[in-house]
């Protein structure tokens, strides 16, 4: 057995002054144990337990699963942490508490009221969450404002985002809405945004807008990821769309299609030529759980349909599939934890997939939808690596440890240590 890393080679190793060149003793996926070594960022070795020379650089692993990092391909660092910022509305049924459209009109009341700072302050402070839990890839989506200053939380995302550079790759996806002037997106662009996003069918002419938001990702020559069918009627189909334009001139960059609820309540055999579709045209999708289990549904309190895509037929289909935590405490969804394990335990309960399978969701399939290098704890693959104290990946999905060590390309970006608690006492 390696020996343990000492605290203060944990503190060098976190502060990037010594680099990881060896992970010890560490639990694959698979349940097998191994030895990684890593150079320049990558994983050039994977060795039996115990069989590579112990040195300053080498990190004791034993009892902790190693898996990908987190890749969050779907979040609003934007609106993240904003839950408080207004006064609660009523519960009522009439009051329209909890869907889509009234979530919308709160953040609008809240964002009117936001300067950079507040923006900068919330953004930041989720990101750094959530690189504590694992995750080191994120596209933020980020809300054009309505008004005379458009690009006020855009400017704060741009902020976080050079400022965290070294520790975690932000990748901002500009948000308008269906009113917002085209001249405005095409300022966001300008101003930082990284690829062009988008509600069509919030639209009043949603084949209208989709058209306006790819002729932008033409024009600038980036991906495209638009919110797409957020409601539970299956004859909204504005990621169909979606895929058609793609096929018919592909566009530049990923391209990529967040919630597609309608997909979860689409029959047969429609479903299967929309999945087709989407496979052909090479259209990654993103499911985000824990948001659409809160929006969606409350019109029907019998038998509640659930508000998620047809993760199934999608995965079945040969689609890329990613899954994100999208809302982190704000009107869109008042909890979450920003944790990829919390996605992945969420679409095992609701979506019905393996273990593995929603783990590669959060990890695996959000890297692809982003275009970024596969990552794990695989030859060749780069090292953004989450290593979880635990038994196996499902004691770690089921339990969502707190003792989490964390590395972005190969260096130690986060480390965390839960408490225990013994015969009633913390220790």
């Amino acid at each position: 057995m390696a020996a343990p890393t000492p605290p203060d080679l944990l503190e060098a190793l976190l502060a990037g002054s010594v680099a990881v060149q060896v992970l010890h003793n560490g639990t694959l996926a698979d349940g097998s144990t191994c030895d990684l070594r890593l150079q320049d960022g990558v994983v050039v070795e994977v060795a039996a337990p115990q069989s590579l020379s112990v040195s300053d650089g080498s990190l004791d692993l034993t009892g902790y699963v190693i898996t990908a990092a987190g890749a969050e391909a779907h979040a609003h660092l934007d609106k993240a942490l904003s839950v408080g910022a207004s006064a609660p509305p009523s519960n009522a049924p009439e009051a329209g508490y909890g869907n889509l459209h009234h979530a919308i009109e709160q953040w609008r009341l809240i964002s009117a009221g936001a300067d950079e700072e507040n923006y900068h302050r919330r953004a930041k402070a989720a990101a750094l969450e959530l690189l504590s839990n694992g995750v080191t890839a994120v596209r933020s989506h980020c809300n054009l404002i309505d008004g005379d200053h458009p690009f006020v939380g855009l400017r704060a995302l741009v902020r976080v985002r050079e400022e965290l550079r070294d520790v975690m790759d932000i990748e901002i996806a500009i948000l308008p809405a269906p009113w917002s002037p085209t001249a405005d997106i095409a300022g966001a662009m300008d101003a930082g945004a990284d690829i062009v996003g988008g509600c069509p069918h919030l639209s009043e002419d949603p084949e209208a807008e989709l058209d306006r938001l790819v002729e932008l990702a033409h024009r600038f020559g980036v991906g495209i990821d638009i919110h797409a069918d957020e409601q539970l009627t299956p004859t909204m189909l504005s990621v169909r769309s979606l895929a058609h334009h793609v096929m018919s001139k592909p566009i530049p960059g990923t391209v990529t299609a967040g919630h597609c609820v309608s997909l979860g309540v689409l029959e047969e055999p429609m479903l299967a030529e929309v999945v087709a579709e989407l496979a052909a045209a090479g259209v990654g999708v993103v499911t985000l759980p824990i948001t659409n289990l809160y929006l969606q549904g409350w019109e029907h309190p019998v038998a509640t349909p659930r508000g998620l895509t047809a993760v199934r037929a999608l995965l079945d289909g040969g689609v890329t599939l990613a899954a994100g935590g999208d809302n982190i405490r704000d009107p869109f969804n008042p909890v979450g934890r920003a944790d990829p394990l919390e996605t992945a335990s969420l679409l095992v309960v609701a979506g019905h997939l393996t273990v593995e399978e929603s783990m590669q969701a959060v990890t695996v399939g959000g890297r692809r939808v982003m275009g970024l290098p596969e990552a794990g704890p695989t030859v060749g693959l780069v090292a953004d690596l989450l290593a979880c104290k635990g038994t196996s990946l499902a004691d770690v999905v089921a339990r969502g440890p707190g003792d989490r060590v964390v590395l972005h390309a190969g260096r130690v970006v986060s480390t965390s240590v839960s408490r225990t608690v013994v015969a009633g006492r913390s220790a």
